[in-house]
């Protein structure tokens, strides 16, 4: 029946099959394809909306094992009849999906092309379905998984529900069925997240917005998801929808389906109630859930659509009892301080965020998201935008001890053997205005040709006169920025970067380092951050990742288990100089506030210029907590928000780390470490060699004024120790005025207090802005936990 080879030929012609055989062969082929798709086609049963109701909730568990909160309460899906959705709704989810739904036969031949292929090189199955296919793939929850089976399925039952169904059905489904984001399943529960109203009264711009959700809301909705995506920023979220708000309604007109008039109600996005109304979700476990939601996502083995599914078990890091008494702490300070009302123009707006973490293994065992995760989207423990000032410091000490200063007379880029590593015990000026100049002993300047001038706290002088020589420890102890910001440029700023980043800051938080005030914290870290990288002090320079989710399972087994991984981040020398050097300022410095009787511990304070945000980060062998306070504002509607001032929040003169944010750490520390056997850090080897212990001669005074006209002023009491206002100009030289004369009042760099300038180029007669001033953002909204490849 198969004459092949064929024997009447000879030579290659025998391979050659005949025309019968390929015939043949065609036809079989064919007619077995054709079978085959009849049959499966026969096998496949329309789906019943209802049925994805029954769709399972996630559980999260504290780090006890016991349950936190079951998701489900998140999940929030109400079916209603096509009457009940607007015309609008219908017709801005048609023109921007899908403009020939209601002729085509529900199936995009070069979409499941395009799937496929996606399939084929490892990616998700996305883009280019009709409504048909989308409705059938949020009808099938039972089976959510990434297979060319599971297509083939989809495609088959998609053919039928368009053979079977009327287009109103399909079109009334896939709008109960689909997600808009914020748990909300379906058109009626979209419209109450956003908008608090019922579907049937969403107007044409509402429906046009709703309809950019169904393109992934992590990109789209207004309140942002930075700690699923950094780039998912509220500001870049919100150009984002409304872009495609926009043109979903040009199209609704250019389509026939909405009037010009009419279209031109909407210039603007709508206004969007806030994402949070779950009671379940109140307090500080929303925070904790969308940490734990994005590390799973993060972890790449649950994609978000999978996780909104259901039917998931996540195990946390978090301890139940430390996260209350961080709350506790904070609202203790918060109801004893804070009074908006008696002081509104300095006590509004008044922000706190903190992190803790064990040293051991980087567990999150704590956070501080805000006050109540239903009434304050944004996790202040995440990403904030807030700079750390001083607390940045230690990372510049570090990257002394580990890499030394430069040899003034060899080249800029020099290697290791050929710097000095550089003791505790070296000596900088701790002068106030100083004059700031390169490795080689040649005055800094910008491109511009402008020096800097780098200011103390309280315009003070610190070291011994007359050239004011002071230790390391001592300007830790006391928090001298013009000591830490030459040692800076001696040792080179991005070996202060790579010494951030090794100890487990992300580099996206940090600002350029262009300018000298790099080390004195104009950058923005997150709180989970900030206590993440001083447990690499505390484990003697071994860096773990943060996390937040130890195991995720399912009725399938276990999907996901986190593996502590260590990198040696600095030497053990290293790392318990600067603990040893830390020890000083909480035992006789700037954060006294923080000691706990009994247990050594180790910190720093953090100021930043305006006196815009406050920080205590700080340790024990095992714990690391970061305390970060600021004022910012929490209503969205109000445009060009900025940090504000601090001075006089609390009744205090200003705001300090060594004030609120340290008392917040010595009462949470306590209390989380109630039970525990005290700890001694291990004690430091001797390292590297003094610098500058050589006095260096008297500078000559100036014709027209004196190097100093006051005695040395004392050393600051805790309270005083970060940063000032600057001085007026009319009494100083500006930062960048090059022929100024040096002296305590010869200059000023309102940007280098506790904080430093921000890594941009400002004109002559004006300093950085450490805090965003002139933003109309939160800071770079970078930096935050998620914005790394580990939650």
């Amino acid at each position: 029946m198969v004459d092949y080879p064929r024997h009447d030929r000879d030579g290659w012609q025998r391979w050659v099959p005949s025309w019968k055989l390929v015939s043949g062969l065609c036809i079989g082929f064919f007619g077995t394809m054709v079978a085959a798709a009849g049959i499966a086609y026969a096998m496949v049963n329309v789906p019943v909306l209802s049925e994805t109701a029954t769709a399972q909730n996630n559980v999260y568990y504290w780090a006890d094992g016991s349950q936190m909160v079951a998701a489900g309460g998140e999940r929030n899906r109400q079916s209603v009849s096509l009457a009940q959705i607007p015309e609008n709704m219908r017709y801005a989810v048609i023109s921007q999906e899908n403009k020939t739904f209601y002729s085509d036969s529900g199936i995009d031949p070069k979409g499941i092309a395009r799937a496929v292929f996606n399939m084929a090189k490892g990616g998700e199955t996305q883009g280019g379905s009709t409504i048909t296919q989308q409705y059938v793939k949020n009808a099938m929850l039972n089976d959510q998984s990434q297979t060319i089976s599971r297509k083939v399925k989809e495609i088959f039952v998609s053919i039928k529900v368009g053979a079977e169904e009327p287009k109103d059905k399909i079109l009334e489904g896939y709008l109960n069925s689909a997600y808009y984001g914020r748990g909300a399943y379906g058109i009626q529960a979209a419209a109450r997240a956003y908008f608090n109203v019922d579907a049937v009264d969403l107007n044409a711009g509402q429906c046009a917005f709703l309809s950019a959700m169904l393109k992934g809301a992590t990109y789209y909705d207004p309140a942002g998801a930075t700690s699923i995506d950094p780039a998912a920023t509220p500001e870049a979220n919100k150009k984002r929808a409304e872009a495609q708000m926009q043109d979903t309604l040009d199209k609704m007109v250019e389509y026939g389906h909405l009037s010009q008039a009419e279209r031109a109600k909407f210039p603007d996005l709508p206004k969007v109630e806030n994402p949070r109304s779950n009671s379940q979700l109140g307090g500080q476990i929303g925070y904790l859930v969308d940490l734990a939601k994005a590390s799973v996502i993060k972890s790449g083995k649950v994609t978000q659509k999978q996780l909104e599914a259901g039917g998931y078990s996540i195990y946390t890091t978090f301890e139940k009892k430390k996260v209350d008494e961080l709350e506790k702490a904070v609202k203790k300070v918060y109801d004893k301080n804070i009074d908006p009302e008696k002081r509104p123009e300095t006590d509004t707006h008044v922000q706190f965020g903190g992190a803790s973490i064990d040293p051991e293994t980087g567990a999150i065992k704590a956070i501080y998201g805000g006050e109540d995760a239903t009434k304050h989207f944004t996790n202040n423990a995440d990403v904030t935008g807030a700079q750390v000032g001083s607390t940045f410091k230690p990372y510049v000490l570090a990257a002394a001890m580990k890499w030394g200063v430069r040899d003034p007379d060899g080249a800029e880029v020099q290697p290791q053997d050929e710097r000095t590593v550089v003791s505790p015990k070296s000596l900088y000026s701790g002068k106030n205005n100083l004059k700031i100049k390169n490795y080689d002993g040649t005055i800094w300047k910008n491109e511009k040709g402008e020096q800097w001038r780098q200011e103390n706290d309280g315009k003070q002088s610190l070291g011994d006169p007359p050239d004011y020589k002071i230790d390391l420890r001592e300007a830790m102890r006391e928090s001298v920025n013009s000591a830490f910001v030459q040692l800076g440029m001696d040792v080179g700023l991005d070996k202060v970067e790579e010494a951030a980043v090794d100890s487990g800051l992300l580099e996206d938080s940090l600002t350029g380092t262009s300018y000298p005030s790099f080390s004195i914290g104009i950058s923005d870290p997150s709180a989970i951050r900030m206590a993440a990288s001083y447990a690499t002090f505390a484990e003697s320079g071994k860096q773990r990742e943060p996390y937040s989710v130890t195991k995720v399972s399912n009725r399938n087994g276990t999907v996901f288990t986190h593996k502590v991984t260590t990198k040696q981040a600095f030497t053990a020398k290293v790392a318990d100089n600067v603990t040893d050097v830390l020890k000083t300022v909480v035992e006789d410095g700037t954060g006294s506030n923080a000691q706990l009787p009994g247990r050594e511990v180790a910190g720093k304070t953090g100021t930043t210029d305006g006196n815009k945000s406050a920080w205590f980060v700080g340790y024990t062998p095992q714990l690391s907590t970061a305390i970060s306070m600021f004022r910012y504002p929490d209503d969205e509607t109000i445009k060009n928000r900025t940090f504000l001032e601090m001075y006089g929040t609390g009744g205090e003169e200003k705001i300090h780390g060594a004030s609120f944010p340290s008392l917040i750490w010595q009462d949470y520390m306590e209390d989380a470490l109630k039970g525990t056997k005290p700890e001694k850090f291990p004690k430091p080897e001797p390292i590297g060699e003094v610098i500058n212990d050589t006095p260096s001669p008297s500078p000559t005074p100036s014709p027209s004024k004196t190097e100093e006209k006051t005695s040395p002023s004392p050393s600051p009491s805790p309270s005083e120790s970060e940063t000032s206002a600057s001085p007026s100009p009319s009494d100083t030289c500006g930062v960048f005025e090059w022929n100024c004369e040096d002296g305590e009042n010869g200059g000023n760099d309102s940007a280098g207090n506790d904080a430093g300038g921000q890594g941009s180029s400002p004109s002559p007669s004006t300093s950085p802005s450490p805090t965003g001033e002139e933003d109309d953002s939160r800071g770079n909204q970078n930096g935050g936990l998620f914005a790394g490849p580990n939650g």
